[in-house]
């Protein structure tokens, strides 16, 4: 697993999150949603919230969470040996949260 950090030089917890409140683009309707850097403002990166049908339906990644590779660098993270590298299927599952946003969108509007 790969840690992607902002370029900032401050690194207190939680310095990265959305930012502003969804948009589309010209090229496609996925709902779109910037993250930043929330000590200086600089936008990182991009999350895909809610795809469109034909993105989802076309030859893609399925990566939905995007960084300008200009304002991020890499950190591989350790397990919790501390000896191998963080692989995606070590993670632990998460707990449904009572206090998900609530634009999160359902199942189907996600393939609207």
């Amino acid at each position: 697993m790969v840690m992607f950090v902002s370029r900032c030089t401050h690194l207190p917890k939680r310095t990265v999150d959305f930012v502003a409140s969804c948009y589309t683009t010209e090229s496609c309707k996925c709902k779109l949603r910037d993250i930043a850097c929330l000590k200086c403002g600089n936008v990182v990166g991009y999350h895909v919230v809610a795809p469109c049908k034909p993105c989802l339906l076309s030859c893609n990644n399925g990566h939905f969470w995007m960084f300008n590779s200009d304002a991020v660098s890499t950190l591989n993270r350790l397990d919790v040996t501390g000896l191998n590298l963080l692989l995606w299927g070590d993670l632990p599952e998460l707990e449904d949260s009572e206090n998900e946003e609530s634009e999160t969108p359902s199942e189907e509007e996600c393939i609207r």
